[in-house]
């Protein structure tokens, strides 16, 4: 379940899923540089529960929100069985008015991260598409693509694992294991501005590792 918070915590003392690794983020630094600007910002966290995010976020006085959809899309009840035995269906408005639903709340800042690559195809736009619905004006968002088919990619950060990314005051994040769940889809450049055409601007940074980043305004 998401949850919300407005103030500091402790780390919950839970077992090391795996080693922090540092990568360069151009596109973190872009939205810290904002965060550092401005005052009482209403902040989305998409992915597993990070302590050192949510007292980041409230030490530089803004809010954060956590919704971790990867790891509950891949769950079994979500799937509809079809009459006559054909593919079963996933049910996208459960899913979104489970794990979508901010109450009325208006968001400054999404961190959106990789969550793209493993959701199921019939769930991303619907995903992207309340999220957009639920951004300010000129409110920003931070999504990353692993590379497209083909392309080479440093060992630093492997395509065939889900990981949590932890903020830094840098323009840098700390990458970290999470979990074991495959890539759904690997998308073109051209396919990620049609998937994030509803925002009013796009600015695209390519990492070292080949990820894409795309910083994206509404």
């Amino acid at each position: 379940m998401a949850s919300f918070f407005g103030g500091k915590v402790k780390a919950n003392g839970a077992a090391d899923e795996g080693q922090r690794v540092s990568r360069h983020s151009s596109g973190w630094g872009q939205l810290l540089a904002r965060m550092r600007g401005e005052e009482s910002l209403r902040v989305l966290d998409i992915g597993p529960t990070s302590s050192t995010n949510i007292n980041f976020i409230t030490s530089l006085g803004h809010s954060i929100y956590l919704a971790n959809l990867v790891e509950e899309a891949v769950r079994s009840d979500w799937l509809i069985a079809q009459e006559g035995g054909g593919e079963a269906r996933f049910d996208v408005e459960r899913f979104l008015a489970t794990h979508l639903d901010f109450s009325g709340r208006g968001f400054d800042v999404v961190l959106f991260w990789d969550t793209a690559d493993y959701l199921p195809e019939d769930l991303l736009e619907p995903v992207l598409h309340r999220i957009h619905s639920v951004m300010v004006p000129e409110g920003q968002m931070l999504a990353l693509f692993h590379p497209p088919a083909g392309a080479s990619a440093s060992a630093t950060v492997k395509t065939t694992g889900f990981h949590r990314y932890h903020l830094t005051d840098r323009n840098e994040v700390d990458v970290q294991r999470a979990g074991e769940y495959p890539l759904l889809a690997s998308y073109t450049n051209r396919q990620i501005e049609r998937l994030l055409g509803a925002f009013h601007s796009s600015h695209f940074y390519l990492g070292k590792d080949n990820m894409r980043e795309v910083v994206v305004t509404r």
